[in-house]
């Protein structure tokens, strides 16, 4: 029995070409004319803009806060539902999370008690530097609200579009709200690098001081000489190969991840209990995970139920992130609200959403579910 991933990778053949011809040119290291064509293709595919590859979404977001002078003292408003990495981010700098929770439909962070945290602050004096919003499994949050909130405050917003390259918010794509945008090339990203990631923004100055960091902040003078402390945060030549391949299909992985999405709600769609992650008003989601909610009482089963029932079949489903303030690493940081976020944790499950996933994959997957329900 094959087993299913819960979102593997895809790769082809071009990936392979341009892999063989970053091995032939000899440059290995983390420079070389794929790492320029890479950043090239992406703001060409982002309408404009500057960008700098690198090792990670995390290096990317880290330095994102470094560019933008944010250390001890500050704080940085990070959605509760998201991935460890938007809040270590802040935490590698000296700064301090907040913890923000999500609305209840859409599961990225909530404008209103963003407002109530921004205004909280102004009135008691805390330093609350920057909003870090998370497109969130493939669906852009809301920027109609949360870049003019910011921009009423005065603090930057940071777009974490580590889980949605290619979808959209209006008819700007995900990475181009905010001062900043961050994407993931992870393994089990929508298109992947193996490892990697990227940091894009309209303002050449940040990027060019990203990338002068993310290479141990060396000076361009003939001897080892740095000013200031830097990282080892770049992409090397032969992963930039790899990803322009990917870039290239991005456009089909989108259109095969948003057809398993709906495969599964006409399938499953009917059952009581079971709540699809819905695309939002003036959204167009890469439904890079299908995500869904199980009220046990009302399904027959439980959501845990779920997972171990596909598990038995060598189907890998997961719960949805676990909520910041509910990890022992963030005990006692502050955060406004988490109820919803602890709610979709306890009901939350990402089924197998790979672009490579077949009819009969989803068919078997949705008999299983639909077992559960009956058991």
């Amino acid at each position: 029995m094959t087993r299913i991933y819960l979102s593997p990778p895809h790769l082809g053949t071009r990936e392979r070409e341009l892999l063989l011809e970053a091995l032939e040119s000899n440059w290995i290291a983390p420079l070389g004319p794929q790492v320029e064509a890479f950043e090239r293709e992406m703001c060409e595919r982002l309408g404009g803009g500057h960008a700098v590859a690198l090792s990670s979404g995390t290096a990317g977001l880290h330095l994102s806060l470094v560019v933008l002078g944010i250390g001890p003292g500050d704080e940085v408003i990070v959605p509760t539902l998201t991935f460890a990495a938007t809040a270590n981010a802040v935490v590698y700098t000296g700064a301090r999370p907040v913890f923000v929770d999500c609305t209840a439909d859409a599961w990225t962070l909530s404008p209103d008690l963003v407002e109530e945290e921004l205004d909280a602050a102004r009135r008691t004096g805390r330093r609350i530097k920057a909003v870090i919003a998370v497109d969130l499994y493939g669906h852009c949050a809301d920027y109609d609200l949360l870049e003019p909130l910011c921009a009423r405050y005065g603090v930057t917003l940071i777009e974490d579009a580590a889980e949605a390259l290619g979808a959209r918010y209006g008819e700007r794509p995900a990475g181009t709200f905010g001062a900043m945008g961050v994407f993931s090339f992870n393994g089990n990203k929508i298109i992947t690098t193996s490892g990697g990631g990227m940091l894009v923004s309209r303002r050449a100055e940040w990027i060019e001081r990203a990338r002068h960091l993310a290479t141990q902040a060396r000076e361009p003078v003939m001897h080892y000489e740095h000013r200031d402390i830097g990282y080892n945060y770049r992409m090397s030549n032969l992963l930039a190969a790899i990803g322009r391949g990917q870039l290239s299909v991005l456009d089909d992985r989108v259109r095969a991840r948003r057809r398993v999405n709906r495969l599964y709600r006409d399938r499953l769609g009917d059952l009581p209990g079971l709540r699809f992650l819905q695309e939002q008003p003036r959204s167009f989601s890469t439904f890079w995970l299908t995500c869904a909610t199980v009220d046990a009482a009302a399904f027959g089963a439980s959501r845990d139920d779920i997972i171990a029932a596909l598990a038995a079949e060598e189907i890998e489903a997961r719960p949805v992130w676990k909520p910041m303030h509910l990890q022992p690493v963030y005990r006692g940081a502050r955060t406004v609200g988490g109820a919803t976020a602890a709610r979709l944790f306890h009901d939350g499950i990402c089924l197998p959403s790979g672009s490579s996933l077949g009819d009969d994959d989803i068919a078997r997957i949705a008999d299983l579910v639909r077992r559960c329900h009956g058991a």
